[in-house]
């Protein structure tokens, strides 16, 4: 660690030094919003006579621009922002903080009309990478009106919905294990709400979110497929304010303000569903008396700006979904119990106008636990996944054509795949007998280093060229499955890996409203989820690397034309990919779901092969804006034990995926908004055939996930009543009326199989479908409430 940190030391000062000769100078500051005080993420900075010069604010709201000593006319803009203009004379190093307006413009600064943000698409190297606010989110219609980001992000070309209502989604190809969620740099390993239908995120608590679909940037690592970077609010640092929405199904509440004005603030949000409790009074008397369900989750944020230089943050998550039902009538019971928690503590710190240091301490758990009691046997089922991770991450602006970052980050893992209890109690006592205990935990250890430079060749060629190298170690105490040796605690078994992960994202501008782009990039992955469905359940089981479970590997190439019309109203874009994926896991064929046993035995190893092309088509600007996306690809897999080792569609394949999003204002206190969804339908491995052996029913299925359910399609429609939209006061409140499922479309989540015996004596198997949700209208008062007075006009 000491010669890395000289060597990055020595970097550092070579390029310091190569500044000062070429007499350049470098503007810096934050960029944040005029309201509230919160940083801007993205924020882009313009030289406005040559556009190619220019920057972008990093995850922190912090920007840096080098560029050589003379008089500039910078561009300061953000989608959904006010654009200001500042003359700079930049004969030395410069601080500038900008603040953003959604509202009255300030009169020290020269406003442009002229967006240079809406081109962003066109002018920035990354591919594949799409934003999300909050704001937006909130517009589109949901599943009984609770907003959700990740079901915003099913809307998207190249990203597949697990299965209805799941929160739970797929990434061109790839495995729902394969996307790396954030939530303030923390892992989430378990994204969803009631078994999946709902996402963890709470809207109101939610600054930014971030997807990286195409070519990751090196400063990402440890999943294959995607990267869903989402960034919590910090708090309102100038006035106090509540907002919330109060719905059928559940009520959230946001808590923001100033610890110290303008230098220390503070968010508190809490969210709960409580359906069961409402209709736990008509349950009395039935056998579903003792059923209850709610998931809860608690957002908490504050941070303090030590100095100009420094600032701190810490920040959390909490959240539950508690399940049970016991039968008033019978002896059975079941309860299940699970979550994430995490916590961020960061520091930032400004060395110079040049270089930005962020560093982070950072624990992440998921865990759940199963509860099961019939006939005097009991069952405890428990699982998770957890780490401490400590990262570095520096932003180093050399000049207007380099731009780099460059960091290290260490992980603790520990995962728990099955820890299982069984026991009979007496019917004569409380003696508790036990038949069987199980489970041992995994220790990892996970280490990185990366470099990635930003190049600016010039105005028409950009690149994103990056390199990250990945080491894993498995830490004892451990028995290998394949030598029987035994591993003491804190020993390294030889189950130690590395590797290197190139890579590279290219912009070639073909004309000033259209470019072409590339990416390539190679990708590791240490840690596997264990999946028996393809739904999201809180059963699915995280497991490590090991000598015999390899690390997955993942290889990207993918290649795009965007083009902007009518300046930028419209913004089209078609990208193709192909994508390989080795040391993948599944279940093997003759598989038997049991608890008590090693599952690290029930695997088989294969590889994959996904590739497809993306449309897409937006409308901007105006009061009717949307967009139109399309989707055609395929994902296979290939393992020698199953199939008899010939290809098969991944449980995920699905060729066709169409999506219509719109939204209409139809005046100041209306806004309507419309999703049409159409996919094929998912794939399963049918039954072919059935026969008896002495009254023992024997199945016969077909090949793996070889027959495919009826394509899946419906329409969500949502309407939102602004009462008083005039309303200048610090009282404002909404009604979103939505439906969802309009035209009461039964799509098949799954299908299960009905042996009968008909009067003539001979015996067939029905095929019956189960369809999830129906037509689901829902209505949600939103509210929000600042404590500020305005300033009257004149004053």
């Amino acid at each position: 660690m000491k010669q890395l940190i000289i060597l990055l030391t020595c970097f550092v000062s070579v390029l310091a030094s190569n500044a000062i000769f070429a007499q350049d100078a470098t503007i810096s500051g934050y960029i944040r919003e005029a309201e509230t005080g919160e940083e801007i993420i993205g924020a882009h900075v313009v030289n406005a006579l040559k556009k190619g010069q220019g920057t972008a604010s990093n995850l922190y709201g912090f920007y840096s621009l080098t560029l050589p000593q003379g008089k500039y006319t910078l561009e300061f803009s953000y989608a959904g922002y006010t654009n200001q203009t500042f003359e700079v004379d930049l004969t030395k190093n410069q601080k500038l903080d900008v603040e953003l307006s959604t509202g009255e413009l300030l009169t020290e600064v020269v406003v442009t009309a002229e967006n240079s943000d809406a081109d962003r698409n066109i002018s920035r190297a990354e591919m594949g990478v799409i934003e999300l606010s909050s704001e937006s989110i909130k517009e589109l219609p949901s599943l009984l009106g609770e907003p959700d980001v990740l079901k915003a992000f099913q809307l998207l070309p190249g990203v597949l919905s697990a299965t209805e209502g799941n929160s739970g989604f797929y990434v061109r190809g790839g495995g729902q294990d394969q996307n790396l969620v954030l939530l303030d740099e923390a892992v989430v390993y378990n994204s969803g709400h009631v078994l999946g239908f709902f996402s963890v995120f709470n809207s109101d608590a939610i600054k930014n979110t971030t997807l990286v679909k195409g070519g990751m940037p090196a400063n990402y690592g440890g999943r294959l497929s995607s990267v869903v970077d989402i960034r919590m609010k910090e708090g309102n640092n100038k006035y106090h304010s509540i907002e919330g929405g109060i719905g059928a199904v559940a009520s959230r509440v946001t808590i923001q303000g100033p610890l110290k004005k303008e230098q220390s603030s503070f968010i508190l949000s809490a969210r709960r569903t409580y359906a069961y409790d409402l209709a736990r009074p008509f349950l009395k008397g039935t056998d579903f008396e003792g059923t209850n369900y709610f998931f809860y989750d608690f957002n908490a944020k504050v941070n303090h700006k030590i100095s100009d230089q420094d600032r701190i943050f810490l920040s959390g998550y909490f959240g539950r979904d508690l399940i049970r039902f016991e039968s008033k009538f019978r002896d059975a019971f079941f309860g299940v119990n699970y979550g994430n928690l995490t916590g961020t503590l960061r520091w930032t710190h400004q060395f110079s106008g040049k270089l930005f240091l962020n560093t982070s301490l950072i624990y992440n758990g998921y865990d759940y636990r199963f509860e099961g009691r019939s006939s005097g046997t009991e069952t405890n089922l428990d699982s998770g996944v957890s780490d401490w991770n400590v990262k570095m991450d520096l932003d180093y602006s050399h000049n207007s054509q380099h731009n780099l970052k460059f960091g290290a980050n260490f992980t603790r893992h520990k995962l728990t795949p099955n820890f299982a209890n069984i026991f009979t109690t007496s019917t004569q006592s409380s003696e508790q007998n036990e038949l069987l205990t199980s489970g041992t935990p995994r220790f990892g250890n996970e280490f990185a280093l990366y470099a990635l430079d930003n190049i600016r060749i010039n105005d028409d060629v950009s690149l994103n060229v990056g390199l990250r190298a990945s080491f894993y170690s498995l830490v004892g105490p451990f028995t290998s499955l394949l030598t029987g040796e035994e591993h003491l605690q804190g020993s390294v078994p030889n189950a130690t890996y590395a590797g290197l992960e190139p890579r590279i994202i290219s912009r070639f501008r073909l004309t000033p409203e259209s470019s072409f782009k590339a990416s390539f990039a190679i990708t590791n992955q240490f840690v596997h989820l264990a999946q028996n469905s393809a739904n999201s359940l809180p059963l699915d089981i995280w497991v490590a690397s090991t000598d015999q479970i390899k690390p997955q590997r993942g290889m990207q190439f993918a290649v795009g034309y965007f083009r902007n019309f009518d300046d930028n109203k419209y913004e089209f874009s078609a990208e193709g990919y192909f994508r390989n994926f080795r040391n993948q896991i599944d279940y093997g064929e003759n598989y038997v779901n049991d608890p008590t046993a090693n599952v690290e035995s029930q695997f088989v190893f294969g590889a994959g092969n996904a590739y497809g092309v993306e449309l897409f088509m937006r409308k901007r600007k105006g009061d009717f804006n949307g967009w139109v996306s399309y989707t055609l690809s395929q994902s296979l897999r290939f393992f020698k034990d199953i199939n008899e080792g010939r290809a098969y569609p991944a449980v995920h394949n699905r060729p066709h995926d169409f999506s219509v999003v719109m939204n209409y204002r139809l005046n100041p206190r209306w806004e309507v908004s419309g999703i049409f969804v159409y996919t094929s339908g998912a794939t399963y491995t049918p039954l072919r055939s059935i026969f008896f052996v002495e009254s023992s029913a024997n199945y016969i299925f077909g090949n793996r996930n070889s027959s495919r359910l009826n394509p899946y399609h419906r329409l969500d429609f949502s309407a939102t009543l602004t009462p008083k939209p005039e309303y200048d006061g610090n009282f404002k409140s909404s009604w979103t009326f939505s439906i969802y499922n309009l035209y009461d479309r039964r799509n098949p989540l799954f299908i299960y199989y009905t042996p009968a015996t008909d009067d003539d004596g001979s015996f067939r198997v029905s095929t019956r479908g189960v369809s999830l949700f129906p037509i689901i209208p829902s209505v949600t008062w939103n509210f929000k409430w600042r404590g500020k007075q305005d300033p009257k006009p004149g004053q």
